[in-house]
């Protein structure tokens, strides 16, 4: 190790903040050069993975919608099935959708209030209180479950651990904890769940994660 490595690991540890790069000194002994590559990494990780959960949150997104939107045009409702014609959202769930229309403004489309709406709103939808309203209209999102595990919980598990996987990339934090291959497993599942060629393209074909994850400092 040059001196000039060791100079400039030192260096990047006083700009990160040595709290910061703590937690990546003891994943790797101590070593701080190490720790430098493993920080590194940890956030080539985190840009490649926030681009894929990105696909997954935009499918996601759209297929509850227009499983949603089915079915509130079958039932010859007016307006859209965010305004909540039967009273089914949470007090959360409509100060979301509040929030995605002053954000948009009051003549936005339907679908540029829809894209407002975060991972978190979508997530929420999935829960079991929504069991006996929304999940019969959401279930057709998810046409290619396997038989016998239609329901709620099956899918709103891994989009849990999605979404609290994003708010950890957000917020810049370290991933070396986390079973990182699992979480792709999950959004395969997902993708899988509503249509396997997305899962394919957003997933199998993505060899940059896929790579980076068996390459770790």
């Amino acid at each position: 190790m040059s001196n000039s490595s060791v100079a400039t690991a030192a260096l990047v540890e006083q700009a990160i903040s040595p709290s910061r790069l703590g937690p990546y000194r003891a994943a790797v002994g101590g070593d701080l050069q190490r720790a430098v590559q493993l920080y590194r990494w940890n956030a080539t990780v985190s840009a490649s993975f926030w681009e894929v959960l990105g696909h997954g949150e935009v499918f996601l997104r759209n297929a509850i919608n227009n499983a949603l939107v089915t079915a509130h045009h079958r039932h010859a409702a007016a307006g859209d099935w965010f305004d909540d014609p039967r009273g089914v959202l949470t007090a959360r769930a409509r100060a979301d959708i509040d929030e995605a229309r002053r954000r948009t403004g009051t003549s936005a489309p339907a679908g540029k209030v829809v894209a407002e709406l975060n991972f978190g709103f979508w997530r929420f939808l999935l829960a079991r209180r929504y069991t006996s309203t929304l999940w019969p209209a959401i279930r057709h999102a998810f046409p290619h479950l396997p038989r016998g595990r239609r329901n709620p919980q099956v899918i709103e598990e891994p989009v849990i651990r999605l979404h609290t996987l994003r708010n950890r990339i957000a917020h810049h934090e370290p991933l070396l904890s986390i079973p990182l291959h699992d979480r792709v497993d999950d959004l395969r599942f997902v993708l899988d769940a509503i249509d396997p060629r997305l899962r394919t393209w957003a997933v199998d074909d993505d060899t940059r994660l896929l790579g980076l994850l068996t390459h770790r400092p």
